[in-house]
């Protein structure tokens, strides 16, 4: 079996490299975002009258 040379396993890692970074960009753009919700909840407190 022929073995290959350190300059074509540097091309295959590379290839690889960015092979992977293409993919992941792509699946970061490709999302379309929900539009944010713009409600105004009040937060409802309740005052405890503290006995010591």
């Amino acid at each position: 079996m022929p073995q290959m040379a350190p300059i074509l396993w540097l091309n295959l890692l590379i290839i690889f490299l960015i092979t992977y970074l293409a993919f992941m960009v792509m699946n970061f753009y490709i999302s379309i975002p929900e539009k944010m919700l713009t409600k105004k909840s009040k937060m409802i407190v309740q005052e405890k009258p503290w006995k010591w």
